[in-house]
């Protein structure tokens, strides 16, 4: 016991427990509290962008995924396996078209006032609008009619092969080889007879010219080389519709356009003839249109109005996006690789901000835990330091007669 008294007066001579509590005190203050500050207000603004860039990538793949089903639902599929469904709807596109053809079949009463007014106004009298009305009359009929003006006997129509789906397996199918059978299958075909035949003999042909070497330059005279040519479609037999002859007109993209640039001619004659008739109130034009043939003469501007949108609804529907990507499909096979590996994309992308956003979430969570961590550790310093601080001034106000002592500047 008198040893730790004595320990106890030795620590307390020249104030050598105050210098050691005071240095304690600024070491807490200057250092040690600013540090874990600095620490606390990092993992509170490390939350903070945390949980931005988390809304982000969230954000970000909703609108992806909303992007895709957009996508998927223009092409008219539902999007759980886009490349079957987009070949399914090629298999349907022949009913679409068939549908088409039947209410062009329609267009009769247009067709004749049509060809009435050319008459009439330009004396024109050659036949007009060929295409339409090769399709009122006989209907959506293979583009062999239409060419030849005969019905086919034989249709055969071009066999589309359905696009596999993507092959997982990277690994390369070498099949048996190497192996000790199909070596011995290889050996076998081979005979060796006093060494390898190369396939050239060094004997002299007797039928070819000695002066020549037996090598024939090209430089004799000879019969000529003669050239077929043969026309595409030619080899076909009469009567048989074959790959581009049997698709229907509305399929083939060559009647297909002249289809639709003839109901674009028709939609700019109507749109001109609306305008038209509401200034022929005019006693000019009323003298002009006297002469005019009865089934110009019949036509209101109500009628003419909705023959009009007759002919934008059958416009429309063979121009829509939908259609037009199906036409791309059925032209070319790879454009459904093109398009499913693009909405592929976009639901891969989609994944990956999801996966992303909750990388962030984790973090997150990290950093609010080292947030907990920390302020109890800033607690128990501040404590500390206040404790420390009581003990300096009662001190110091000991030593001067209990007068008041008060430290200032002492913040954690």
């Amino acid at each position: 016991m008198k040893d730790w008294q004595e320990i106890v007066s030795l620590y307390e001579a020249d104030n050598v427990y105050l210098a050691e509590v005071a240095s304690l005190l600024i070491r807490n203050v200057s250092y040690e509290g600013p540090a874990l500050r600095k620490q606390l207000a990092k993992a509170q603004q490390l939350q903070q962008e945390l949980s931005r860039r988390e809304v982000e990538c969230q954000s970000s793949g909703a609108d992806l995924r909303e992007r895709y089903y957009a996508a998927c639902k223009q092409y008219g599929i539902r999007g759980e396996n886009v490349t079957r469904e987009l070949q399914a709807l090629v298999k349907d596109l022949p009913a679409v078209l068939e549908e088409v053809g039947k209410d062009a079949a329609k267009l009769d009463e247009l067709i004749q006032f049509y060809a009435a007014f050319t008459n009439f106004v330009c004396e024109w009298s050659e036949p007009v609008l060929p295409m339409l009305a090769f399709i009122q009359k006989r209907g959506n009929t293979t583009f062999y009619e239409w060419r030849t003006g005969n019905v086919p006997t034989v249709i055969e129509r071009p066999v589309v092969e359905e696009q596999p789906d993507a092959v997982t397996n990277d690994m390369i199918d070498w099949g048996n080889f190497g192996k000790a059978t199909d070596m011995q299958n290889v050996t076998d075909d081979i005979t060796v007879k006093d060494g390898i035949d190369w396939g050239i003999s060094l004997e002299p042909d007797t039928e070819q010219d000695a002066g020549a070497g037996g090598i024939d330059w090209g430089d004799t005279e000879g019969s000529p080389i003669e050239i077929e040519i043969i026309d595409a479609g030619t080899d076909c037999p009469e009567g048989v519709a074959r790959g581009e002859d049997a698709l229907s007109i509305l399929e083939s993209s060559q009647s297909r356009s002249q289809f639709i640039d003839e109901l674009m001619e028709l939609d700019a004659f109507l749109s001109q003839r609306v305008i038209e008739m509401a200034e022929e109130a005019d006693v000019v034009a009323m003298s002009q249109f006297q002469l005019a043939p009865s089934v110009i003469q019949g036509q209101s501007r109500q009628h003419i109005r909705e023959m009009m949108s007759h002919v934008q609804s059958l416009q429309s529907r063979l121009t829509s996006l939908r259609m037009q990507h199906l036409f791309m499909i059925q032209a070319s096979p790879r454009y459904v690789e093109r398009v499913s590996e693009v909405l592929r994309q976009k639901m891969k992308q989609a994944d990956i901000l999801v996966l992303k956003g909750a990388t962030m979430a984790e973090k997150r969570q990290e950093a609010l835990e080292e947030q907990s961590r920390l302020e109890p550790r800033v607690d128990l310093l501040a404590g500390c330091t206040r404790e420390l601080q009581k003990l300096i001034e009662a001190d110091i106000s000991q030593k001067y007669h209990k007068r008041p002592v008060n430290l200032m500047g002492v913040n954690i």
